[in-house]
């Protein structure tokens, strides 16, 4: 087996690295063979994002992009696939959509000698990848901001109840960041009626949240679960809209752009 650049990389300038490890809708030949016709149109991909969050190479931003889709192995839950939330959820290796229907066909999943490879070859690259880069950023700037980058179909009802809030920010419940720094991105969302926000509700962050969310020792995290419906098309073939996704990133821009400004502020 052959596992081809498992992950994207752009190189930035900014003290910000902007994860997004769910948008790669790449598969090997085992999972491509093995998954459910449910499965097949990759409906629990994170549509379009590395196109939404393109604006942040002009601010400076570094950017990893997760290749493969996450049916092969989902880079934000732990290594050892331990459950981070207590309700509906899905694994290191789902075997099943959000929905709740199966990912695979029965008995045609891949071996455990095959996910292991997908964890050696797909999963710690790209967590080496996001090591190393905010280790360098420290050095350079004294700290490092890590913004995770996510999206999600606005209803499914055994993730969470009625329509998802459009911006759903995620610290860990307070832990994985500087409370002044959360505290400006809210004041982004405050300063718009359009999109509704809700910090730490039913996504508080996942694995790269919690990992690399340590302010104690100036690094921070944040994740951002968006609802889909806010800049693409929620039925299949899940198509990009820019008129919506303008007016999204009329909030997301100056978001980032305040994360900067407080980093520059706090730590220049």
């Amino acid at each position: 087996m052959s596992i081809a650049s498992p992950f994207q990389f752009i190189q930035g300038s900014a003290p910000l690295l902007i994860s997004i490890p769910h948008a790669g809708t790449r598969l090997t030949p085992e999972v491509a063979s093995g998954l459910s016709d449910d499965a097949l149109p990759l409906s629990d991909t994170d549509w379009h994002i590395p196109e939404l969050y393109d604006f942040a190479k002009q601010l400076g931003a570094s950017i990893i992009i997760g290749q493969y889709s996450r049916f092969v192995i989902d880079l934000n839950r732990p290594a050892d696939d331990k459950p981070l939330y207590t309700t509906a959820t899905t694994g290191l290796y789902p075997d099943t959509l959000f929905d709740g229907r199966p990912t695979f066909k029965a008995g045609q999943q891949p071996t455990d000698a095959e996910r292991q490879t997908y964890l050696d070859e797909i999963w710690q690259p790209y967590h080496q990848k996001i090591q190393q880069e905010l280790a360098s950023i420290k050095q350079k700037f004294g700290y490092a901001m890590l913004f995770d980058a996510h999206s999600i179909a606005s209803v499914i009802p055994r993730l969470f109840d009625g329509q998802l809030p459009d911006l759903n920010l995620g610290t860990n419940s307070g832990e994985s960041c500087a409370a002044e720094l959360i505290d400006v991105v809210e004041a982004c969302c405050d300063a718009q009626s359009q999109f509704t926000h809700v910090l730490n509700g039913r996504f508080k962050g996942g694995y790269i949240t919690r990992a690399y969310g340590q302010p104690e020792t100036h690094q921070h995290a944040i994740q951002l679960e968006l609802a889909q419906c806010n800049y693409m098309d929620e039925i299949e073939p899940y198509p990009y809209a820019p008129a919506k996704a303008e007016q999204l990133q009329a909030v997301l821009k100056p978001m980032l752009s305040g994360m900067l400004q407080w980093g520059n502020k706090q730590y220049g």
